[in-house]
């Protein structure tokens, strides 16, 4: 009996590695399901966010989907960028735009910690559905430092590390990261849903 295929509700290609990576195994992005429609993450919440996505595709492909929704979190700031983390600066995915508002805002705060924060959703063509949440604390830098990574990551030192993810690399990332905590959580559920795809 062949494994079911299980698509990720983002065209993001840095996540879907990042996926395949964790899970040693392929997973579709929005790229390979043609005629996909737009998912409004009108939601107030990670969660919210995260079902809205993962039950849209769902729907659509009648198939498995996995969404996550992911940011990060600042203390001084209430919990801001939170869900607006990719678009902080007013242009989805402008990074070094939403590194330097965050740099401006934080430039008088004393109090640099904050967390990603990462939940995945996962639906199921029966209607099953499974909401995870993962978190990484660290602390924001007061300048950006190293190459590899994306978003947030040049700014991020995670507890424990005097270097930021940037400069962490893939392996460390993928072993501490609030998107691993929360993948390893699913894995770990007692329902194992994640087991009929490995």
């Amino acid at each position: 009996m062949s494994k079911p295929t299980l698509t990720l509700a983002s065209g993001n290609a840095h996540k879907c590695e990042e996926f395949s990576e964790m899970l040693g195994m392929p997973v579709r992005s929005l790229k390979d399901v043609p005629g996909v429609p737009d998912f409004v993450e009108d939601g107030d919440s990670f969660e919210a966010n995260a079902l809205i996505k993962a039950r849209g595709l769902r729907n659509f492909t009648g198939g498995w989907s996995l969404a996550d929704d992911s940011g990060l979190a600042v203390d001084a700031l209430g919990g801001a960028p939170g869900i607006h983390s990719a678009r902080f600066a007013g242009e989805h995915g402008d990074d070094a735009a939403n590194n330097q508002l965050l740099l401006e805002k934080l430039a008088d705060q004393e109090d640099r910690s904050a967390q990603f924060v990462c939940v995945l959703a996962l639906c199921g063509p029966e209607g099953e559905e499974w909401v995870i949440r993962g978190e990484c604390k660290g602390q924001i830098a007061q300048k950006p430092s190293g190459e590899a990574g994306f978003g947030y990551d040049p700014l991020f030192h995670p507890e424990g590390y005097d270097q930021s993810f940037a400069e962490l690399g893939a392996e460390v990332k993928h072993r501490i990261s609030h998107r691993s905590v929360a993948l390893e959580k699913l894995l770990a559920h007692s329902d194992r849903p994640l087991a009929r795809f490995l």
